[in-house]
């Protein structure tokens, strides 16, 4: 969709594409990074671009741990904490710490779309549980879907495509299904939380923590939203600090980050970001903006969840082939991008992470193409 958008841009111009396909922020940093970033290209110090330990720069490790400590209620030490390139780093590193060949992965529809071919980097196996048509965990498909080779269930929440933010009742009862049914077949399955989008949620929603409910929990997590930095690639790892293979399992993830070529984390991102962990962008903003997309797409006809959290809406196509709805945007100069690749036909999503100005001129041909295709 990257590419897709820059060559339309270069065949239309700019001021006729409105691509609303990826979770690229325009969203600036805020003020906070610049000064650290300012501060440590005026006063470096000696060695700060050299290799540090892999698991990375132990008073970064202290301060994230410090903070998801403050956060969860848990207590999380810098040993609990791994510095990955970013949460697909980190997610990469749990799987192949975690996974042997043929082990399963449970991923819950509907899913960020890497998360199969992560799995099958590691030899593993990805198996699709259903969701309801509020994108909450189907539980009765999640038990059955457990067996003696189940290893890990991801969890993303706020949920990339959907919005969907998993409540205490969802994630307690996730647990549970894993724990009764890893106890009948025999596996002691981890919960690895993907979270990137932990800090960015609407309406006063409140954010559960999967690791209070569940001991053998990973989370990872990125600054990619919450500071808006995806480009610079720095994220984290943390293992529950009461698991009792903890100490083996953070060798395993350090191990998982050399010889899977990361080696580190980017060493000036992990001094910059240690005294940023308190610091948010504007998430009024995104709301802002997911209440004009939501109000829109449902005065255009369109079924959609609110949605909770991140920066992403997710409606049902008007025709069962989303395709012929991405197909008709894309006439129209608009990337979204269909569901199937999330693991439900029949949806696409937007990413209102953009410019408002982007969002206004692209809820026209919206409009259109739902009269079109339901006419």
């Amino acid at each position: 969709m990257f590419e897709a958008g820059i060559e339309l841009r270069r065949q239309r111009g700019d001021d006729n594409v409105f691509d609303l396909s990826l979770g690229n922020p325009v969203t600036e940093p805020p003020e906070e990074f610049f000064a650290e970033l300012k501060r440590w290209a005026e006063h470096p110090e000696p060695g700060m671009h050299r290799y540090m330990p892999n698991a990375g720069y132990l008073e970064t490790r202290q301060a994230v741990a410090a903070e998801l400590a403050r956060e969860s209620g848990l207590p999380y030490t810098g040993a609990n904490v791994l510095m990955t390139v970013g949460a697909g780093g980190g997610l990469n590193c749990a799987l192949h710490a975690l996974c042997d060949p043929g082990d399963e992965v449970l991923v819950l529809a509907p899913y960020f779309a890497e998360y199969l071919f992560y799995a099958y980097n590691h030899a593993a196996v990805p198996v699709v549980v259903r969701c309801d048509d509020r994108f909450v965990p189907d539980l009765e498909d999640l038990a059955a879907k457990v067996t003696a080779r189940t290893k890990v269930l991801l969890l993303n929440s706020p949920n990339n495509p959907a919005g969907v933010v998993y409540g205490e009742d969802v994630v307690r009862s996730l647990a549970e299904v894993l724990e009764r049914r890893g106890a009948e077949v025999g596996a002691d399955i981890y919960i690895v939380s993907d979270e990137p989008y932990r800090r960015l949620l609407f309406d006063e929603a409140s954010y559960t923590f999967p690791q209070r409910l569940h001991t053998r929990t990973i989370t990872v997590s990125s600054h990619s939203k919450d500071l808006a930095l995806p480009g610079e690639r720095i994220g984290y790892a943390a293992v529950h600090p009461d698991d009792p293979n903890a100490a083996e399992l953070m060798d395993a993830l350090t191990f998982s980050n050399r010889v899977l070529g990361f080696v580190n984390a980017p060493a000036l991102m992990q001094r910059i970001v240690a005294r940023l962990q308190g610091v948010t962008v504007d998430v009024a903003d995104y709301q802002r903006k997911r209440d004009f997309m939501y109000e829109g797409l449902r005065d255009a006809g369109y079924e959609v969840v609110k949605p909770q959290g991140a920066f992403y809406i997710f409606p049902r196509s008007p025709v069962a082939d989303e395709l012929r709805v991405v197909d008709a945007l894309f006439d129209r100069g608009v990337l979204v991008v269909p569901g199937r690749g999330f693991g439900m036909e029949g949806y696409f999503r937007i990413s209102f992470c953009v410019e408002q100005f982007v969002l206004d001129r692209a809820m026209p041909a919206l409009r259109e193409v739902a009269a079109a295709l339901r006419g």
